[in-house]
């Protein structure tokens, strides 16, 4: 595959924290921000006119699934494909802990195996909770963010108001790294489109 502007890790929280309904707000919304004509500009229209992303879901330590594999976006119909694929995955990691330091092992794994050369790697948490099982997250994203691999966060404050705190301080990191919020998974899709609008500026 041919050299790309952009490799996009999307990884989801999937735990205990997030039922079922949040689930599907959280892929429709991120479905429905991929499909802005401003993102579909953005990820296609950089100097080399692609990018690549896949789309992880991830709950506690050992409990991280593909679940979109590693997809070329060079035009509107790629990525309308990706937005498609996304809004339809299934939940199927357990809905235990979460394990942000383990998603992140497993989105940096992901990455060295990726189909394309990329200008830019980036790994985006999404979730609604800070870390409470296995290895701790900041360590690997120190460790990430030396080898330059951007990790960005969304956090959700409907159950921890200072999530947003807690991300900054442990998660986020790399090449021009940063956290947003939303109060709850009504306003995902906003918040995923401005995040997403931000990381490919």
């Amino acid at each position: 595959m041919q050299p790309v502007d952009l490799a996009l890790v999307l990884a989801f929280d999937g735990s205990a924290s997030v039922t079922f309904e949040e689930f599907n707000l959280i892929a429709g919304g991120c479905a429905a921000a991929l499909r802005t004509p401003e993102l579909v500009d953005g990820l296609t229209g950089g100097p080399l006119g692609a990018s690549i992303a896949a789309l992880v879901l991830w709950s506690g330590h050992g409990s991280q699934e593909v679940l979109v594999e590693w997809t070329r976006l060079g035009t509107p119909t790629e990525l309308a494909a990706f937005a498609d694929a996304v809004e339809n995955v299934p939940r199927t990691v357990p809905a235990g802990t979460t394990a942000i330091g383990e998603a992140l092992l497993f989105a940096e794994r992901l990455l060295a195996v990726a189909p394309a050369k990329a200008s830019r790697r980036v790994i985006d948490i999404a979730g609604d909770g800070r870390s409470n099982e296995g290895t701790p997250p900041a360590g690997i994203r120190d460790r990430l963010a030396a080898a330059g691999i951007t990790i960005n966060g969304l956090c959700v404050l409907h159950e921890e108001p200072d999530l947003l705190e807690s991300y900054t301080r442990e998660v986020i990191g790399g090449p021009g790294a940063f956290a947003l919020a939303c109060q709850d998974y009504a306003g995902f899709a906003d918040a995923m489109a401005r995040k997403l609008m931000r990381e490919i500026a």
